[in-house]
């Protein structure tokens, strides 16, 4: 079978993107989509569905470095591991046995 542009433009025909449908709100003037909730004041189909979105003013944001100092870390070491007992006794033994063996041998 031959593959030619006009296959594959008939093809591709379809695949074009549309643009999106948008109306103006009757009440509002706002811009929507169609078959939705008004988002700026809450209405759809003249009733009130839901409390209308406020915009909140943007927090200030400060530039430049924090001056401000830093809060001090605490943690409480009065817990203990189950088994920080055994790793004591483990690390005495092992620097004990490396002292012996640096240590020179005393005849």
């Amino acid at each position: 079978m031959r593959h030619t542009r006009g296959h594959t433009g008939n093809r591709r025909s379809h695949h074009a993107l549309k643009a999106t449908k948008s109306v103006v709100d009757k009440t509002s003037g706002t811009l929507r989509l169609p078959h939705r909730l008004d988002e700026s004041t809450g209405m759809y189909r003249g009733k009130i569905i839901k409390e209308p979105k406020v915009k909140q003013a943007p927090a200030h944001k400060a530039h430049g470095t924090n001056t401000a100092p830093a809060h001090e870390h605490t943690h409480d070491h009065a817990h203990e591991h189950e088994n920080a007992e055994v790793k004591a006794v483990e690390d005495t033994k092992t620097t004990k046995r490396a002292k012996a063996k640096s240590a020179p041998k005393a005849k």
